[in-house]
């Protein structure tokens, strides 16, 4: 099995851990978030973020950086509240391909209604997209790295081979990512049905194309 770099196996923990608690990052991030999800990212600046927050300009640079910082990090504490929503979603399934299906439905649905990450890829597609792609890394691999861990932890639950689950787990984000930034499609997604019925027809088959 591929060794993974320490940046992923980072960027996997970052996704899925709570980090310890502060009161004041807490404070900078939520009013981040208000003032992303009220004006979008185009007409938002950190001077905006700091007087919401009623802290200095200085303090947002020092606490969290600059924008785009400020924008991954409230990206990122959004994806780790509904990567807990996505367990919970398929824990109780029985095997790999239901999980899958389920949670492919879940992540789809959740994002599409999100107020930040939804509200944004509907106004400001292009905007958001540098912080969705693998060229700027984060958000991209941390979703892919949740993901392979998710499919690694299911095949050995349930005794398969521990084959590598990476380019299958990268194939599904990117999939997703493009259904999320162009809607329009030849496939009815307009529901939940509709969208699982998708991911076992043709998300499923990729469990056994590695």
């Amino acid at each position: 099995m591929a060794a993974r770099s320490a940046d992923e196996t980072l960027l996997a923990r970052a996704l899925v851990e709570t980090p310890p608690s502060d009161a004041l990052n807490e404070q900078i991030l939520d009013a981040a978030r208000e003032q992303f999800v009220t004006f979008g990212l185009r007409r938002s600046t950190v001077d905006d973020v700091a007087k919401r927050a009623k802290v200095s300009r200085v303090t947002v640079y020092r606490r969290i950086g600059n924008k785009d910082s400020l924008v991954s990090a409230c990206l990122l504490r959004e994806y780790r509240r509904f990567v807990a929503d996505v367990d919970e979603a398929v824990a109780s399934l029985p095997t790999v391909e239901d999980r899958l299906v389920a949670g492919f439905t879940a992540v789809l649905k959740h994002i599409r209604e999100h107020p930040l990450v939804g509200g944004l890829l509907r106004l400001e597609p292009e905007t958001l997209l540098p912080f969705l792609t693998l060229e700027s890394g984060p958000a991209f691999l941390a979703m892919r790295e949740y993901l392979a861990d998710r499919l690694r932890h299911a095949q050995r639950a349930e005794g398969r081979p521990d084959t590598d689950p990476t380019p299958v787990a990268e194939l599904m984000v990117r999939i997703t990512v493009s259904f999320l930034l162009n809607p329009v499609s030849c496939f009815e997604l307009d529901d939940d049905a509709q969208v699982g019925a998708f991911a076992r027809r043709y998300l499923v088959p990729l469990l056994s194309a590695r």
